[in-house]
């Protein structure tokens, strides 16, 4: 059983998975962030790749992707300060780790040593957005089983139902589901979004399902959660710690927010 599945296994509710962009705000934030994360009740760490065209987030993940851009973070360097990060920090020792990228950047590096490179630093998952459900069928999903990696597909409330049951075998750990088919950090109509979470759940589905775009506070992720097992939290977090002065109490802040 991969980390992910023995999270689901043992917490089938209220699931917190916070997205924080690599290399923002400074290069070398990564890790302290995601510790802070781990310390202050993320059951899952989703680590954002920076590329220069990230197609399904909106305008503050843009900027934080740009920003780290400019602050020489890449593939190569995450997989650097990623190195030994379970051993050696006990908060991140048995915690979901999930990589969000797009292919482009991933390809570049070359797939397998992607996944290879991923496996060995201790990722659990893969969320590549721009990967085809065709091409993940005949070639590159046998590359990330290869390497025991979870590869979470999206579904979006315009998926039929014959393709979100699709998507759903085709992914383990657990199933995105994207509360619209706006970019990330776009106002939702919560109403709208949990009768599609209602839908999804009436599904009766293999993997457990996250949902996530819109999710902010704590209003929002209670009724996420009603109809799905957690929710997934990025622009609300990157807001807040884009112009903080002392991210530790930032982050406790935050998550105590959404938590308590």
């Amino acid at each position: 059983m991969s980390r992910l599945e023995q999270l689901f296994n043992k917490k089938q509710n209220n699931i917190l998975n916070i997205y924080c962009t690599a290399g923002f705000p400074t290069l070398n934030s990564t890790l302290n962030i995601m510790n802070l994360l781990a310390e202050n009740g993320a059951d899952i760490i989703e680590i954002g790749i920076p590329y220069s065209d990230p197609l399904a987030d909106g305008e503050t993940i843009q900027a934080s992707s740009s920003k780290a851009l400019n602050n020489g973070m890449t593939i190569h360097k995450l997989f650097e300060q990623l190195k030994n990060f379970r051993p050696q920090n006990s908060f991140l020792k048995d915690i979901g780790i999930v990589l969000m990228g797009y292919m482009n950047p991933v390809l570049q590096y070359g797939f397998e040593k992607f996944c290879a490179d991923a496996a060995n630093v201790g990722v659990d998952g893969l969320i590549l957005p721009d990967l085809p459900e065709h091409e993940f069928e005949t070639e590159y999903g046998a590359i990330i089983k290869k390497h025991k990696l979870n590869f979470i597909f999206l579904v979006t409330p315009e998926t039929s139902e014959q393709r979100v049951r699709k998507l759903d075998n085709l992914s383990s750990g657990f199933l995105y589901a994207v509360s619209s088919s706006a970019t990330t950090g776009k106002e939702k109509d919560f109403n709208t979004v949990e009768i599609y979470l209602q839908k999804l759940q009436s599904y009766n589905l293999k993997n457990p399902i996250l949902v996530g775009f819109g999710i902010k506070d704590k209003q929002t992720f209670t009724t996420a959660c009603k109809h799905a097992n957690g929710a997934i939290i990025g622009t609300a977090y990157i807001k807040a710690i884009e112009n903080s002065n002392n991210i530790e109490e930032t982050t406790k802040n935050f998550l105590q927010s959404i938590l308590i």
